[in-house]
């Protein structure tokens, strides 16, 4: 059924592009150049405010002390050079610095340094195997 679907519908286009005739006018058929549409040339179109030297620097630094959290980055780009670096603070007390770079020719590379700051991040209290609920204490278990 899918099949005898699909050719009555292969068909019906078919005759409404004028590649083959309608069954109402074998008698006659219009030429299919008619109803040929023209060729379409495509055309490159560049846009005005193109920049074939871009530049551009930016910076961040966050520094939570409610939250704890701490962290910062800058970015320059000269061209097609991308230098930049970031930094954050890990849960296990370590500051994480990434310095970067990027070009056509060297591609992305990134060296990453890890650093002891001193303090851990507060996390929530880890009970022991077997300790019941009502024993811990409550924070809406959620």
């Amino acid at each position: 059924m899918i099949a005898k679907i699909t050719f009555f519908v292969a068909c019906a286009t078919l005759a409404h592009a004028g590649v083959i005739a309608p069954a109402a006018s074998l008698a006659y058929s219009a030429p299919i150049a008619k109803y040929a549409a023209p060729y379409a040339v495509a055309k490159t179109v560049v846009a005005d405010d193109y920049d074939p030297n871009p530049q551009y620097s930016y910076a961040y630094d966050i520094q939570d002390g409610l939250t704890g959290d701490s962290k910062s980055q800058h970015e320059s780009r000269n061209g097609d050079v991308v230098q930049g670096s970031y930094s954050l603070v890990d849960a296990d007390g370590h500051q994480r610095i990434v310095e970067y770079t990027a070009d056509p020719h060297n591609g992305f590379n990134a060296v990453v340094r890890r650093e002891p700051i001193g303090k851990v991040l507060a996390t929530a209290p880890v009970a022991k195997v077997g300790t019941p609920l009502a024993a811990l204490p409550y924070s809406g278990y959620h």
